[in-house]
């Protein structure tokens, strides 16, 4: 049996934004603005046997910040253990009402 990480790993970190992204709004609300079909070449979208087309959404501005994006989850989010404590919920709605 390997020892648990510390840590939360990098690429577990990136594949749960890809899920995320998976499963947002703003993906859902663009593939079906488009039509379920291929903005390029114009194939739509079939679970059809031996016809299967998938359609993906493509980012224009590109995704290309990964290290940046998972250095400030890590730095905000994932922070160090010392730097996290345990509240009940009430509790911890005092302290981000006192923000």
């Amino acid at each position: 049996m390997r020892k648990r990480l510390d840590y939360t790993p990098k690429s577990q970190i990136i594949s749960a934004l890809r899920r995320l992204f998976l499963r947002s709004r703003e993906r859902s609300f663009a593939i079906k603005r488009d039509k379920y079909t291929c903005q390029v070449c114009g194939a739509k979208q079939s679970k059809a046997s031996g016809r299967e087309v998938a359609v993906e959404v493509h980012h224009t501005c590109g995704v290309t910040n990964w290290n940046e994006i998972e250095a400030t989850i890590r730095m905000y989010l994932l922070t160090d253990p010392e730097d996290l404590r345990t509240l009940c919920k009430a509790c911890h709605g005092d302290e981000h009402r006192g923000d």
